[in-house]
């Protein structure tokens, strides 16, 4: 286990298990918080020993979002360019994570709130505890949900249900995110970790190239129309192969003539060359 006072991580079997280590405050994020979790992903993103990344928090909370006192009072008391300083760090994390180069899974295991909807949404994927409370309560404080939070639940949740959360401030559970699509599933808090374990491992065992390559095409095509789409894509393609076409040689090689595999049921065996 490598931890420091606000992040703590440990690497097991290639996951790399990140926390948010401030569980007497609900992992809330402070500047301190966000310019160690900027240390950890680059720390672990390019490690041989890294193939996953699942980002957690400690206790009952995930994250609880910008720490009020720390993130907003003290740092706006400093002036505008403390504001834009701590903008700066924590958006600049969570844009990492969202183009990160290994697979990401948030792995909500409680409290999630307004800025904590910032890196739920940078990571490709999501699995909660269906106990977990999800919640936009910027409203409840006299604000919007800014910091990205608004893009996030219009990006991923129908209109009528992201303009509910946001206006009224009713938090709801893990189940009702799933449902919404904040998440992708949510299991009993009980079997979280293994099941985002067995999501995990069968990451693992895709084309680290083509892992990378998708998340990034997923992103990108979402704000393109169709043909400029078809295009990008065409040329991702070839850029992917032209960095590791040897492993997509090796794919079709195990399914034509090898035939030890079936693409729409498994996957090539990336460790054999």
């Amino acid at each position: 286990m490598s931890e420091s006072k606000l992040v703590a991580y440990e690497v097991i079997n290639r996951i790399a298990w990140v926390k948010f280590n401030r569980p007497e405050k609900r992992n809330c994020m402070s500047p301190a918080l966000n310019a160690q979790m900027m240390d950890v992903l680059c720390e672990l993103e390019f490690r041989d020993d890294v193939g996953v990344l699942v980002l957690s928090g400690e206790g009952d909370a995930w994250s609880a979002g910008m720490d009020l006192k720390e993130y907003f009072r003290e740092t706006e008391a400093k002036g505008h360019g403390a504001v834009r300083a701590a903008q700066r760090m924590a958006y600049g994390w969570w844009e990492r994570l969202r183009w990160y180069q290994k697979p990401t899974i948030a792995m909500v295991n409680g409290w999630c709130f307004g800025g904590g909807y910032g890196p739920l949404y940078a990571c490709d994927l999501a699995i909660a505890a269906e106990t977990a409370t999800f919640g936009l309560s910027e409203i409840n404080w006299g604000i919007l949900p800014g910091g990205g939070a608004t893009k996030v639940i219009t990006d991923l949740v129908p209109m009528r249900d992201a303009m509910y959360h946001a206006m009224t401030g009713e938090n709801i559970d893990g189940r009702k995110a799933s449902e919404w699509r904040l998440v992708n599933e949510a299991v009993p808090l009980s079997q979280l970790r293994e099941r985002v374990t067995e999501i995990a491992n069968v990451l693992l065992k895709k084309n680290p190239v083509a892992l990378k390559a998708t998340k990034d095409v997923v992103r990108r095509v979402r704000d393109m129309t169709y043909d400029s789409a078809e295009d990008y894509l065409i040329r991702a393609q070839e850029a992917a192969n032209s960095y590791d076409n040897d492993g997509r040689k090796e794919g079709l090689k195990q399914f034509i003539d090898d035939k030890t595999y079936k693409p729409g049921l498994n996957s090539y065996d990336v460790e054999k060359k």
